[in-house]
């Protein structure tokens, strides 16, 4: 079976964008972990498929994470596929459909894609949560960090705040928030440091991914989180290990993601 393939990162957040809009047929579940092994495969953060929108968009996207589970938001991937799709059409503005709901993008005067990522919530069990909990100051017991706010942003997140991110062995306590009982569908991991009330520095540990170098829905659940928490205004850069990534909460409740898209290359591979 051979399978064509595109290549691409958003601030180092890497991704295999496969077009399944011709045949509308996503790839075999058991194949994912294959083709996302980075010694043996193409490795991937996550896989994007694009298939046919099924209420009035231009596109599907399914997202799958290295191990075959499916993510029902990913933010960097949503501006790599909408870059090629508005090159495509030469469009300059469309609607990508995701299990999450439906995400504005479009290019701004500098070429950056700006998502709307959609509402924010910020209810427990829209999180969700094991029980009632106030998503402002969640406490988790029998954890190597027990002070979190909580924010879904289409996928559940949980925001630690901290003086340094760099000092946070993410490779050792990430796998363990993230599975922690009171995430029942598992959960993002995010550290995070206000710099400013308008910079936050952050690192991520991704659900069924791991530590990567930037997660768009995470840049967004932090700043939501720090402007819950009054460090910040709603409108902030975010650094991550990859680069710098916008952010803003609007007054409406919905959040817009603004950063760059690119290709690094293109292929295909013999499974």
């Amino acid at each position: 079976m051979t399978i064509s393939f595109t290549k691409m990162h958003g601030l180092g957040n890497d991704f295999v964008v496969i077009d399944q809009r011709d045949s509308n047929t996503p790839l075999d579940p058991s194949l994912i972990p294959i083709l996302g092994n980075r010694r043996r495969g193409i490795g991937f953060d996550q896989l994007l498929t694009i298939l046919p929108a099924k209420n009035g968009g231009d596109i599907f996207l399914k997202i799958n994470n290295p191990d075959g589970s499916e993510a029902e938001a990913c933010g960097n991937g949503t501006r790599c596929v909408a870059d090629l799709i508005m090159n495509e059409g030469n469009f300059s503005k469309i609607t990508i459909e995701t299990t999450a709901g439906n995400l504005i993008c479009q290019r701004d005067s500098d070429e950056n894609i700006i998502v709307n990522m959609g509402y924010v919530k910020t209810d427990w069990d829209d999180i969700p949560l094991l029980k009632f909990t106030d998503t402002l100051q969640v406490t988790l017991e029998n954890a190597p960090f027990t002070n979190c706010t909580c924010v879904n942003i289409g996928n559940p997140h949980a925001v630690f705040f901290c003086n340094d991110t760099g000092a946070i062995n993410l490779d050792e306590v990430g796998p363990i928030l993230e599975q922690h009982s009171m995430f029942p569908q598992g959960a993002n991991i995010e550290f995070a440091t206000v710099e400013t009330r308008r910079k936050i520095r952050m690192r991520v540990w991704e659900r069924g991914a791991g530590i990567t170098e930037a997660c768009g829905s995470g840049a967004c659940a932090v700043l939501v989180a720090a402007v819950r928490n009054d460090l910040t205004e709603r409108n902030a850069e975010v650094n991550l290990d990859g680069g710098n990534l916008y952010i803003e909460w609007t007054d409406s409740g919905s959040i817009l993601m603004t950063g760059p898209a690119e290709i690094s290359f293109q292929g295909e591979v013999i499974i």
